[in-house]
């Protein structure tokens, strides 16, 4: 939500009074900072801390050394790690927000401690411990530690056969909300909800990003961590979060919806542009390619998918976040499904008691039948590869990114599916063992856009998969792709310049002469605002290595982000003649315009040449600015696939530069002829 807006009074935890939103936000050239500065803390105090957290860091080193012939004890090290990052985060970029935080920076520090000792002597009782726990993972994406919260019930027991419930919660907006905060919240409040016999997960999210990017993987990395430790029922997840967690709700919900049982938004808002008019008072005019890039986080635009996922929102009346559910309620209206909205009675921006009430009502009652996880009808729409599957649906390819893509697929009896496509070139239908309910002594028929298909049968253990490609405006059975085969847009690898930060990513910095003084400054100093707007928006600490110390362990492992020119970087020389825009020392070239080499300088996403299954980016981190950190809403991709930044164009909180062009690659990742 916005910087400025109020939080649910209702959580202690996350309860602050902000200040009132305004006009001030949206002045890009007077942006205050976020995260906020902090306090001063005594050198007294930063002292004892600083020596607390050496100690601890040496702890969790001797603590490695000594687990590394019991795997089962070493995997619990991120439980420990969290302390240790929390306050060692909280020291170095002076992140001390109240007074009383000294205090519980000792106390998790403690407990770091404790978990180590513990470690050591071979047990972890904290992994069987009932009510607040706190736990952490290895993120793939910077190899960072991250913190998440779980409230579990008292009926849970190691080595029981039941599975539980899951409920996943997105907080609300905190600028102020630290690793050193989270935790000390988690350890300390249970939360808005907190169902009978059921998990409840919180979501660090990366801090203060919606859930978006990092901050959405954040959720599948932590669910992950989750159901490796603890039996939790794949049928019965549920999402939920208010304010700014409402928006992360609303998007996962749409996004992900073949995963949930149900879904339960409060507040916060659903797409851009009429959120930031409404709440921000903020006129709106992006270029052409970045209303494109709205269809990526704009969730009225996937609200068809909800047919799969029942879904409960809530607003209170007299809240102006009202607007999100709103938004939702008029785009499922197109889709032929009213939306259940629960609404407070003369409530602003918190939960009414008694609506409260009649939500949980509903949401248990959905939970309590649980997910079906082959339905026999799906509905799926997507805009972008990087959303492609819906329950036993996936797109694989599609005739055009940023487009509308629709699959309706229905089982219409024991040895018949029907499906009909809008703007999809591939896609694969599978049923997991055990669950598919069509003949396994016969070839299902599948009517694809009308057109009758054999497809292959389903096996004894009655599972299915099939895969069709379409050429000519013809469909077919085709082979799954294998790697390397062809060059084309899929999932993973669809760009826009922000996805290749959703997977692991390592920086190359460069280590020769640059083509031109300008061009050196202007890349040295973007690549310092990345590593550093990369440790504040997503709290982690990017890889950086030197260009003439990448391996081949590196190019299979990560996306390269390699900052320089063909001059200074020995690995974008390796591939400047490979990628779709050349860059020489004559100019950049794309097709048949030049900008000269003294002024322009191209950003990009790309299937790397040296392992095309991995992207590489020129020159640029996450493409949103400090003008976007005040505003949620704002936070989204502002660069599509490629673009030729101005140098002679000073760098803004807005931009890394003009852009003299901009735009996608084609689905073969070529640029489109004029």
């Amino acid at each position: 939500m916005n910087a400025r807006s109020f939080f649910l009074v209702l959580t202690p935890f996350v309860a602050s009074i902000l200040l009132a939103d305004g006009p001030a936000d949206n002045l890009p050239d007077k942006v205050r900072p976020v995260p906020p500065p902090g306090l001063t803390i005594s050198d007294q105090d930063r002292s004892e801390l600083d020596s607390l957290v050496r100690a601890l860091g040496l702890e969790i080193k001797a603590t490695e050394d000594g687990l590394k012939s019991k795997p089962e004890l070493l995997n619990l090290l991120p439980d420990v790690r969290i302390y240790h990052n929390a306050v060692r985060y909280a020291l170095a970029y002076d992140e001390f927000y109240k007074t009383n935080q000294v205090k519980i920076a000792k106390r998790l520090l403690q407990q770091g401690m404790e978990r180590a000792a513990q470690l050591k002597g071979g047990t972890a009782p904290w992994t069987t411990a009932t009510g607040l726990v706190a736990r952490g993972y290895v993120s793939k994406i910077d190899g960072s530690v991250q913190p998440y919260g779980l409230v579990i019930p008292a009926s849970y027991q190691p080595n029981s056969p039941h599975r539980f419930r899951l409920d996943a919660w997105f907080h609300g907006r905190g600028e102020t909300l630290t690793e050193l905060d989270f935790i000390n919240g988690r350890e300390t409040s249970p939360g808005q909800f907190t169902p009978d016999n059921a998990f409840v997960l919180h979501l660090y999210g990366r801090y203060c990003n919606a859930n978006k990017f990092a901050g959405e993987i954040d959720l599948l990395e932590a669910l992950e961590n989750v159901q490796k430790h603890y039996p939790i029922d794949d049928n019965r997840l549920i999402v939920r979060g208010f304010s700014m967690g409402g928006a992360a709700c609303w998007q996962f919900a749409v996004h992900y919806a073949g995963l949930w049982a149900a879904a339960a938004p409060g507040a916060g808002f659903s797409e851009t542009a009429d959120f930031l008019k409404v709440f921000q008072q903020e006129n709106v005019q992006p270029p052409w390619y970045e209303q494109k890039l709205w269809h990526w986080y704009d969730c009225t635009d996937y609200a068809a998918n909800l047919f799969n996922c029942p879904t409960v929102a809530y607003s209170g009346e007299i809240d102006r976040q009202k607007q999100a559910a709103d938004m939702m309620a008029k785009a499922l209206a197109e889709e032929g499904i009213e939306l259940t909205h629960l609404i407070g009675p003369q409530t602003a921006h918190r939960y009414h008691p008694e609506t409260k009430n009649e939500l949980d009502r509903r949401i248990d009652n959905i939970a309590a039948v649980g997910r079906d996880p082959i339905p026999r009808k799906v509905r799926f729409t997507t805009w972008t590869l990087r959303y492609n599957k819906m329950l036993w649906v996936t797109v694989d390819g599609l005739d055009q990114h940023w487009e509308r893509a629709r699959v309706n697929a229905e089982i219409t009896d024991n040895q018949s599916v029907k499906v009909d496509t809008q703007n999809v070139s591939a896609l694969t239908l599978s049923m997991p063992p055990g669950l598919c309910p069509l003949d396994t002594t016969a070839k299902p028929l599948v009517a694809l856009d009308g057109q009758p298909i054999a497809a292959p049968g389903v096996l004894s253990d009655r599972s299915w998969t099939a895969h069709f490609r379409k050429t000519n405006g013809q469909w077919a059975v085709s082979e799954k792709r294998e790697a390397g085969v062809e060059l084309s847009k899929r999932h993973g690898l669809q760009g826009p310049i922000d996805d290749a930060f959703m997977d692991s990513f390592l920086m190359v910095v460069p280590t020769g002469t640059p083509l031109n003084e300008k061009v050196g400054a202007w890349t040295a100093s973007e690549q310092a605002h990345a590593i550093t707007h990369w440790r504040n928006q997503f709290r982690g600490e990017a890889r950086v290595k030197k260009d003439i110390e990448i391996t081949e362990e590196d190019i299979a492992a990560h996306n390269l982000i390699l900052w320089g020119d063909p001059q200074s970087n020995v690995l974008l020389s390796k591939i400047a003649n490979k990628l779709p825009i050349r860059w020489d020392s004559q100019g950049v070239h794309t097709g048949d315009a030049i900008f000269p080499v003294d002024r322009y300088v191209p950003v990009l996403v790309y299937p790397n040449p040296l392992n095309p299954e991995r992207y590489v980016v020129l020159n640029s981190g996450f493409t949103f600015r400090e003008y976007d950190y005040l505003n949620n809403a704002r936070q989204i991709a502002k660069l599509p696939d490629w673009a030729i930044v101005d140098l002679s164009v000073p760098v803004s909180s807005r931009a890394p530069g003009g852009i003299a062009n901009a735009g996608f690659f084609d689905e073969k990742w070529r640029l489109p002829r004029r």
